[in-house]
């Protein structure tokens, strides 16, 4: 059995935007505030901000993590949520060229070229057959 690559999709997504923000870890930390629950205060510390961008994060991110991510981040939670997904799950999001069906898709990024064009051929012809 060949051992896969560890996927660091969201660890690269928090280092690259912290940089563009121009944020110390414990910024970032400070303004990671579920917006569900804005009096519970920050749901990460600088420490496991760390962990999370150097891929040695041990725990996989709840929902309340993932939105207080999204909130100090400033980027949309589906945005974090598929960078967690493709992380820690191996599932990738694939749209339609149309942009109106998305398919989860394990393992997308790792598929030939020909199967990745055969998920999408799938995808347009269901499209089609809705409809129809």
């Amino acid at each position: 059995m060949v051992e896969q690559a560890a996927r660091t999709d969201l660890s690269d997504l928090v280092r690259t935007r912290r940089a563009e923000l121009g944020l110390s870890l414990r910024a970032l930390a400070s303004r990671c505030i579920n917006p569900d629950d804005p009096d519970a205060g920050p749901v990460v510390d600088h420490n496991w901000v760390d962990r999370l961008e150097k891929g040695v994060l041990r725990e996989i991110p709840d929902y309340a993590r993932l939105a207080g991510l999204a909130a100090g981040l400033q980027v949309p939670l589906g945005v974090v949520q598929e960078a967690a997904g493709s992380q820690f799950w191996r599932v990738d999001s694939v749209w339609s060229d149309d942009g109106q069906v998305r398919a989860l898709v394990h393992d997308y990024l790792e598929m030939s070229p020909d199967d990745q064009q055969k998920v999408r051929a799938l995808m347009d012809s269901w499209r089609r057959l809705k409809r129809d």
